[in-house]
């Protein structure tokens, strides 16, 4: 009787994990062999030097903008956008999107733009007035807005991470999927419109101007690597792969406005996850298992400068126990780059300060 029951146990078992409904349907891929993390990207704990801020003010500080005066900005999982002093002190609400606010950037005229997972994309004033600018394109709602830059003439570039998996199932989905389901798109406040720029992105997450805007850059997470949209010039309009094969799960990027951008990376790469990348039936196996099973993040903070060219120009990390991580946006004002995180109850301040050629990488190429 007990070996029937074991029996039975074990087929239950074997029906759930293969049969049981999940919401992906993954597609067959091939993920690059990763790079060791050595020469460019040896590790290092450069980041230990990071100041904690707004500790316990609110959980998930994605990303931090940073306005004319020095006052720095972060959207909370409450929806709360607060606003903290030059010195990461005295927090005041500016206001509540009563979504999940992300990406965030200033306007020339000082409105906050906001990437909002659940809303859309919204502009805040200095009043605290929320306004939605774009909450679809193309007849397709966004599912996921994520990350957004504004150019010089007040138009907003921003990522719809994934049309088909919101926050609420993180990007955990519909990278497991890899069912190409995010856009890049562009606002122009000229018209009140958004167009897509690229579509069947691989979780479209950050986006980055360059010094002379005329292309844009947005991390494919699912993909790990970087994606270039060309916005003057002849290639105007066409896009190619800026970065390829990654150390990382990339996922905020920014620019400094001087021919660096700042590449925050989630975590090291997943051997397992990679594994799976060319085995679909084993990835829906994976879905069905308890999360503490599933492929899982190491705890490593993670930022990678690179140049206009794609080179690796610093390599900033933290393995340690009490290294902050996950780093999901780098900042940079003035001689500090401001380290946001989608999980953690703080946000940090790195110095950069005169020094910075000690974190420089110029051993090797950047696996372009």
């Amino acid at each position: 009787m007990k070996k029937i029951l074991a029996l039975l146990i074990i087929i239950a078992i074997a029906a759930y994990l293969l049969f049981w409904p999940v919401s992906i349907e993954p597609v067959a891929w091939q993920a690059p062999t990763a790079p060791a993390l050595e020469g460019p990207y040896a590790t290092n704990t450069t980041l230990s030097d990071s100041r904690i801020l707004g500790k316990d003010e609110g959980i998930g500080p994605e990303d931090v903008a940073v306005d004319d005066e020095g006052y720095l900005y972060v959207g909370y999982v409450d929806g709360r956008i607060v606003r903290f002093d030059p010195d990461g002190k005295n927090p005041d609400l500016i206001a509540n999107t009563e979504g999940r606010p992300l990406g965030l950037d200033f306007t020339p005229s000082g409105n906050l733009i906001v990437a909002d997972g659940y809303k859309g994309l919204l502009s805040i004033s200095a009043a605290g007035a929320i306004t939605t600018l774009s909450d679809s394109a193309n007849g397709l709602a966004y599912g996921f807005t994520d990350d957004v830059d504004v150019d010089s003439n007040g138009i907003a570039y921003f990522s719809d991470a994934s049309s088909k998996f919101g926050p609420a199932m993180h990007a955990r989905d519909d990278i497991m999927e890899h069912g190409g389901h995010g856009r890049l798109l562009r606002y122009d406040p000229g018209t009140n419109q958004a167009e897509v720029l690229l579509d069947g992105l691989q979780f479209a997450n950050g986006i980055a101007l360059s010094q002379n805007e005329d292309f844009v850059l947005v991390t494919e997470t699912g993909n790990y690597r970087i994606v270039r949209y060309w916005l003057k010039g002849d290639k105007a309009g066409t896009h190619d792969i800026f970065m390829d094969n990654l150390p990382g799960i990339p996922d905020g990027i920014s620019a400094n406005g001087d021919g660096t951008f700042w590449l925050a990376l989630f975590s090291p790469r997943n051997a397992m996850l990679d594994s799976l990348s060319d085995k679909p039936l084993l990835r829906k196996v994976a879905f069905r298992m308890p999360s503490f099973l599933q492929p899982q993040p190491v705890h490593h903070g993670f930022v990678l400068g690179l140049d206009e060219q794609g080179q690796v120009t610093h390599n900033l990390q933290d393995n340690s126990d009490g290294a902050f991580a996950p780093i999901t946006s780098a900042e940079q004002h003035g001689n500090t780059l401001y380290l946001g995180s989608l999980t953690e109850p703080r946000f940090a301040a790195y110095p950069l300060g005169d020094n910075s050629a000690a974190t420089r990488s110029n051993d090797g190429d950047s696996n372009k």
